[in-house]
């Protein structure tokens, strides 16, 4: 079994106590405290929130004393993993590809859009180590998404539950335009059903209900926010979650009881919008975006037209095609890609996505389910692989490959698989202890 201390404490942190929660996060190490520093600018936006603390490029603020803080561990480790490698070659070609770009200005003007991701994947996966810090940062992520779905359920709800043009507006910054927001719903709702689950035993009454709601407010954010593509994702990752594992007719029927209440939901009017898809001038722009990127790629096919060239390429060889003036990204993941790297880029991306199913596989395979640690990691670890399907099938139709939804679960994927590998290592060296006692003793 884990040693004393890593169960006791998950035990304690099973309860949701404050207490204990906030006794552990205090006696961590000060890269830790900065990580999560940032993943608090990231994701709650105080800056924004309080204009006066708008003074201080904060997210790399952060990113810059959580760095300095493990460097000045005197134990540190590095943790590997094939992701590592992935993400190293894809930032090597998008380098390359900004250096050969058609417009190489705009490429170095992005210079930060993916390497800001790269540091703090590489730091989460090396501060983010034991089962105690793993607890506390994913309960950050979770509490800063809590507070953007809750607020964008009750703006929905204070609206009557109508249907508006612009959905859904969370603070500036990543989470700002409502597909984005509603991708974010994407990315962590999964996670917190399937903590619901995990929860349930250990926690009172009130603390359950509160835990309920927040994949619920999570699906109201989606619905209010009227992004087709997330809505059409969030129904997959219904299914996909409702019918992990064991596939029995309870579940099937409610899947089928989930949907019919989601769809009484949705106004008319987004009806109307699935009806007129393909159709209407917002469809037509962007399917002009994905054909324009395809014939891109197929002129540019090693190393695509530049990093974030696609706007203004689009803008000067394909003028007849813009429908609203000026052209914008082009609205789906992969497009984005394979017009900012090529085919080699494009292909490295997919080897991260694939690397990120395989991660959440392996833990769920490894992590043991009569240890308390184990059925934790195994509930995270079902949650991060149904937002990734999140995240594939509603970045069809938005521009976010170097937003944080990605690196942020493939980094809290790693961070995961490194500690309960060595959870797993630890528990069987304990096991092994008694064995050599009795053979000693014969």
């Amino acid at each position: 079994m884990p040693d004393a201390r890593v169960k006791d404490s998950i035990e304690d942190f099973r309860s949701l106590r404050f207490a204990p929660i906030w006794r552990e996060f205090s006696r961590e190490h000060f890269s830790f405290w900065m990580i999560c520093g940032y993943l608090v600018i990231e994701y709650v936006r105080p800056q924004s929130i309080i204009p006066a603390l708008d003074i201080l490029p904060w997210g790399k603020t952060f990113l810059v004393l959580s760095l300095v803080g493990w460097m000045s561990q005197p134990r540190r480790s590095w943790v590997s993993d094939s992701a590592n490698i992935w993400l190293t070659l894809f930032l090597g070609v998008i380098l390359l590809s900004s250096a050969l770009a058609v417009y190489p200005a705009v490429s170095w003007a992005h210079w930060f859009d993916f390497i800001g991701w790269f540091i703090v994947y590489f730091l989460i996966i090396n501060i983010v180590n034991t089962p105690q810090r793993f607890f506390i940062f994913l309960g950050i992520f979770l509490l800063a998404s809590f507070k953007l779905s809750f607020f964008g359920a009750r703006t929905w709800a204070l609206r009557g539950f109508t249907f508006t043009t612009w959905g859904l507006m969370g603070p500036s910054g990543h989470f700002q335009n409502s597909g984005e927001l509603a991708l974010q719903m994407l990315m962590f709702a999964p996670i917190s059903y399937f903590l619901v689950h995990f929860f349930r035993p250990t926690v009172s009454k009130f603390k359950y209900f509160v835990l309920i709601l927040v994949p619920i407010t999570a699906v109201f954010t989606v619905i209010g926010a009227g992004s087709r593509g997330a809505q059409l994702a969030m129904v997959f990752q219904a299914f996909r979650a409702m019918t992990k594992g064991k596939l029995s007719f309870k579940k099937l029927v409610l899947v089928a009881v989930v949907g019919i209440a989601a769809y009484a939901l949705v106004p008319e009017q987004m009806l109307a919008r699935f009806q007129s898809a393909g159709e209407d001038q917002t469809s037509q722009q962007r399917l002009l975006y994905w054909k324009g990127g395809l014939e891109m790629i197929e002129e540019h096919p090693a190393l695509g037209v530049g990093f974030y060239n696609f706007a203004p390429y689009f803008t000067e060889h394909y003028p007849q095609d813009l429908l609203f003036g000026a052209a914008q990204l082009p609205h789906n993941i992969f497009v984005q890609v394979g017009t900012d790297v090529g085919i080699i880029g494009l292909l490295i991306f997919l080897a991260i996505l694939l690397r990120n199913f395989r991660v959440c596989m392996a833990v769920e395979k490894l992590a043991p389910a009569d240890d308390p640690f184990g059925r934790f990691a195994r509930a995270v670890a079902a949650g991060l692989s149904v937002a990734l399907w999140g995240f594939i099938l509603a970045g069809q139709f938005v521009t976010v490959a170097y937003y944080p939804f990605l690196w942020i679960n493939l980094a809290m994927s790693v961070a995961l698989l490194n500690i309960t590998r060595k959870q797993v290592a630890l528990r069987d060296q304990q096991a092994a202890v008694p064995a050599r006692i009795v053979t000693a003793g014969r």
